[in-house]
């Protein structure tokens, strides 16, 4: 199991640009120890940063709070408002994440979606998982899935919504790539936002299922 930060940042765009670099010392540091799975921005439609998603591979609270005790975009009132929750990421065949210089645009979407909450909400999720899965992993094989996997509950045993960053360049992209996915379909999800986003090259540890 590991955590998802969401992270938003406040009205003043400069304080992200003057803390940069010392917000890619610490993640740097982190994917090195094999404690970040990775760490990219949330753009608006105007590829505008907007905010953070961190993907921390650590056990417990304790790892969380450290990492937000070290991470200037926390620390030096970059964000303005962080969103924690547990996640495990899902075990499939991934490329190796983009490396390289950062792009000078969008080249991925990310989607956070959480799942319908009347009482057969887990049963739908739990039908529709095997053809669901069996979806991602092709997309994963052919790289159009950098990385996915579910939100859980508080305790960390149910799962309750889905984080995947995809190769689509544009929200509408995005959607439709996911219409007729069984979680969609199968009204698994009932609650979907969309960023764009790009990749840094840090020091990543191979994901869980990767082909290395």
């Amino acid at each position: 199991m590991g955590c998802a930060v969401m992270a938003f940042d406040g009205p003043d765009p400069a304080r992200r640009a003057e803390v940069r670099d010392r917000h890619l010392a610490v993640i740097t540091a982190w994917a090195a120890a094999g404690r970040l799975a990775l760490g990219v921005p949330l753009f608006n439609a105007a590829f505008k940063p907007v905010g953070s998603l961190m993907i921390l591979t650590v056990e417990d609270r304790a790892g969380l709070d450290a990492y937000l005790a070290e991470e200037p975009f926390a620390v030096e009132g970059v964000w303005e408002r962080v969103e924690t929750m547990p996640f495990r990421i899902a075990s499939l065949p991934y490329r190796p994440l983009p490396a390289g210089p950062a792009a000078t645009s969008r080249t991925h979407t990310i989607t956070i979606a959480y799942d319908a909450q009347d009482a057969e909400a887990p049963a739908r999720r739990a039908a529709a998982r095997p053809a669901h899965f069996e979806r991602v992993t092709g997309w994963a094989k052919d790289g159009t899935l950098a990385l996915g996997g579910a939100i859980l509950d508080a305790d960390g045993a149910a799962m309750i919504g889905s984080i995947a960053i995809t190769r689509h360049a544009s929200d509408a992209e995005a959607e439709a790539a996911w219409a007729d996915d069984p979680y969609v379909t199968g009204r698994v999800w009932s609650t979907v936002q969309r960023w764009g986003t790009r990749f840094a090259a840090l020091p990543y540890r191979p994901l869980p299922g990767a082909e290395v």
